[in-house]
């Protein structure tokens, strides 16, 4: 086999997604992937949330799109949001450090949440259509590690998509989320923007 043979095969191997230590992959391992979800309205208390298909949270997937859902709620009732994140974070609760997060991401900017949805854009104050619709992606490395995951959204108001990072309970299968990192700020809708 020739020097450039065995390169090219190394880097084939590299971005293949493949992974010869396991024999039964994880969800999703080594692919793009998009599951869209779609609810016909917000829940407005933890047992609302409770109600949907989703809360099984038998996959990273259904547990990022009801964490985009419950943090629709923040404006109007940020007690009952920290409930259900206390849901969808599994042994962890909700602690001072992740309340001071997101009052200092969503505070005036609760639009920032509802740009995650299909229909929103800046010209309609990220208004998204109904029944409200979210696509939830995952790429080659979103798991790259047992029991984790890293899974995407894409914003109307952002260029690259953003990210929510997930854990596995093994001794129930279920996904919880660790960290959400897609709330940083998007571009100004057009009705706070004076040169608009």
């Amino acid at each position: 086999m020739s020097f450039l043979t065995s390169i090219k095969n190394f880097f084939s191997g590299l971005f293949s997604g493949s992974d010869s230590g396991n024999s039964e992959p994880a969800v999703g391992k080594g692919k793009k992937e998009v599951q869209t979800f779609v609810f016909k309205s917000i829940p407005k208390t933890l047992e609302e949330l409770k109600q949907l298909p989703e809360a099984s949270l038998d996959t990273p997937f259904k547990t990022t799109a009801l964490v985009m859902l419950a943090l629709c709620s923040y404006k109007d009732n940020p007690e009952e949001t920290y409930k259900m994140l206390d849901f969808l974070n599994g042994p962890e609760t909700v602690n001072p450090y992740t309340k001071q997060f997101l009052s200092d991401r969503l505070k005036g900017k609760e639009y920032v949440v509802r740009s995650f949805f299909k229909g929103s854009s800046k010209t309609n104050d990220y208004t998204p259509t109904e029944p409200y619709t979210i696509d939830v992606m995952a790429n080659p490395y979103s798991f790259d590690n047992a029991t984790y995951a890293t899974l995407w959204l894409q914003s109307s108001g952002a260029d690259n998509p953003r990210s929510v990072a997930l854990r596995q309970k093994p001794s129930t299968g279920e996904w919880f989320v660790r960290d959400i990192q897609c709330l940083g700020d998007i571009r100004t809708p057009d009705s706070q923007n004076p040169w608009a």
